[in-house]
């Protein structure tokens, strides 16, 4: 098994920044990109960034939808990425809520942001270079898990992503 270099990596939240926020989005007929999602994905790619999505789904543990359908609607992303060459490396996801009505997903979770535990899985499971990494959120919820990841976050509060996120890559890099 070759060995995979130690880059940085972008961590993006899903809804609201790579795509409209409905409000428990999991159907391909209700994904809508943000305006320059795709090509701040490429850029990342083309730059040599992990790409990683973060996404609190509680959907999940309020009965809206199952972990199949975030599977679906991911593996659909990656294909639509696919088509202008980009990719994400890796999604994590939290289907748990406090709150939930569905007893197996009704519980506090590390992985659930603001708490960093997706975040830090990935960086457990790949070989993430601390430096130069980031965080692109919509919330403060986002900011305060890369805070506890030790990355910084930014807010992202709409317009073009690509746009967003071209100088805060230059200025790591």
């Amino acid at each position: 098994m070759a060995t995979r270099l130690t880059r940085p990596a972008v961590f993006f939240d899903r809804d609201g920044v790579l795509n409209v926020d409905k409000a428990y989005v999991y159907r391909i007929d209700d994904f809508e990109w943000t305006q320059g999602a795709r090509e701040a994905i490429k850029l990342c790619n083309e730059l040599g960034y992990y790409v990683f999505v973060v996404t609190n789904q509680s959907g999940v543990a309020r009965g809206y939808f199952g972990v199949g359908d975030i599977h679906h609607l991911h593996d659909w992303m990656n294909s639509e990425l696919a088509a202008i060459g980009a990719r994400i490396d890796d999604f994590q996801y939290c289907p748990y809520h406090e709150e939930g009505t569905v007893e197996a997903y009704r519980r506090a979770s590390d992985r659930r942001k603001p708490a960093p535990g997706m975040i830090l899985d990935c960086m457990t499971a790949w070989p993430v270079r601390i430096e130069g990494s980031l965080l692109v959120g919509d919330s403060a919820r986002d900011i305060e898990a890369a805070a506890a990841a030790g990355i910084p976050g930014h807010l992202f509060r709409g317009g073009d992503l690509a746009a967003f996120l071209r100088p805060l890559l230059a200025a790591r890099g």
